[in-house]
């Protein structure tokens, strides 16, 4: 080979492992700090922010008998008929039930997780199953591996019902009444 043909291949391998260090940076910052959001979804964060901060100041306005507070609670769960609880079908937590809080879930391998999964598939962030209007959708946050619903890969929030496989890793959950 020409002296001319060696230097081009060694300046596309060199660009090639170039490009294979970016994507494993980029890889890893979304593992550690989590997708990045747009614009819409920072407006949602910040509304439900606010809501969450009315509704702690509003506590001291809450009412006072056992009666008055629990009805608030029980009839969002009575009217929508869904989901009240999570179960781990396949995967190292496998028979692990969990209250589904109305707040929702995040579900990674973080400690902070409402449901820590860990494995190497599993991102710090992976998703989250939240309410929405009458229904729990499950959203990715921008994991790597990808969160699949009845063995789709899915790239928005999902409306989950009773009954439906979610796969995060190497776990697989169920909703369940």
């Amino acid at each position: 080979m020409s002296e001319l043909t060696l230097i081009v291949i060694k300046i596309g391998f060199l660009a090639l492992l170039w490009l294979f260090i970016f994507i494993v940076l980029y890889s890893l910052r979304s593992d550690l700090f989590g997708p990045r959001l747009t614009q819409l979804q920072q407006v949602a964060v910040r509304s439900a922010r606010t809501r969450e901060a009315g509704a702690a100041s509003a506590g001291a306005d809450a009412p006072t008998t056992a009666t008055e507070r629990a009805a608030p609670q029980s009839a969002p769960k009575a009217a929508s008929g869904q989901a009240r609880r999570i179960v781990v079908t396949s995967g190292p937590k496998s028979g692990l039930e969990l209250e589904l809080p109305e707040t929702g879930l995040t579900i990674g391998r973080s400690s902070g997780s409402g449901l820590q999964i860990k494995d190497d598939y599993t991102s710090n962030a992976h998703a989250k199953i939240a309410r929405w209007r009458d229904q729990w959708v499950v959203q990715d946050l921008g994991s790597t591996n990808g969160t699949f619903v009845e063995g789709k890969r899915i790239s928005e929030s999902t409306a989950v019902q009773v009954g439906t496989s979610v796969r995060i890793g190497t776990t697989t959950f169920e909703l369940r009444r």
